[in-house]
């Protein structure tokens, strides 16, 4: 027996596979219409000001760079997981590209090893040495040193790419000159959940920033330098092939343009 299907399931069928292909866009079709992206607005934001940018079942509100790597992000029972096809730096950027000043509270958990972080003020790298230049709060497993782990990372094609490792405080004068010191209490590797979630949290304002794992100080630098970046992109960072990173609970709130 031949079934016939009405013009209307069609078409909500046709919609349908429309909106999950075109998810990572951001852009949903339904009943004809484009709505826009999951926007962050003070109105939604808690108690605490923060307010959530992952809405922990789609890719809306996010983009892939490069854009060919999509494929890489993906979301699973509420969770954003980056996959490393390739052996090369792929990140998820936030829709907002003019992010100054701002706190970003979210937990991480790498599934396997490898590295992994968030890049911050940042915007697209025209020199082609990587996808993006900017800070970069570095996180990866328990297995790297403090280089990398719980380290600023400085992400330039033609300035200083200064080192702040783990437990560093450092300050960066209008010269070029550099100043560090230690951070008491800093974060160690016993402070970390080997292949479970960890809570980072980046505070940016004006020239200083820093970011705390599971509530202990990492790192943190001034930076004061005339060409420092005043905002940009976020942007979640897949490091290598074979390596999974997970984030949930993304959370950002917008601070007062009046710096302190």
């Amino acid at each position: 027996m031949i079934m016939f299907r009405s013009p209307l399931s069609v078409r909500l069928e046709l919609m349908k596979t429309i909106a999950r292909l075109t998810a990572f866009t951001g852009i949903i079709l339904a009943a004809g219409h484009f709505f826009p992206p999951m926007q962050a607005s003070a109105a939604d934001a808690g108690d605490d000001g923060f307010v959530s940018i992952f809405d922990g079942r789609t890719l809306a509100g996010w983009r892939s760079l490069p854009a060919e790597n999509r494929g890489d992000w993906s979301v699973r029972e509420g969770v954003l997981v980056g996959a490393g096809s390739e052996d090369k730096l792929v990140y998820l950027i936030y829709e907002d590209q003019q992010l100054a000043d701002f706190e970003l509270k979210l937990q991480y958990r790498m599934a396997t090893r490898g590295n992994s972080g968030v890049e911050i003020r940042a915007r697209v790298d025209k020199s082609g040495k990587r996808p993006l230049e900017g800070y970069h709060a570095d996180f990866g497993d328990v297995g790297h040193g403090p280089g990398v782990l719980g380290a600023w990372d400085f992400h330039f094609a033609r300035r200083e790419e200064y080192a702040c490792p783990r437990g560093t405080r450092l300050v960066i004068d209008e010269d070029g000159g550099t100043h560090r010191t230690e951070i008491d209490g800093a974060l160690s590797v016993e402070d970390l959940h080997k292949q479970d979630w960890n809570h980072l949290h980046i505070v940016a304002r004006g020239p200083h920033m820093r970011f705390t794992i599971n509530g202990k100080p990492a790192s943190e630098f001034t930076d004061n330098k005339p060409e420092r970046l005043e905002s940009g992109m976020i942007g979640l960072q897949i490091h290598d092939a074979g390596m999974i990173v997970e984030f949930k609970d993304i959370r950002l709130k917008k601070l007062d343009t009046a710096r302190k």
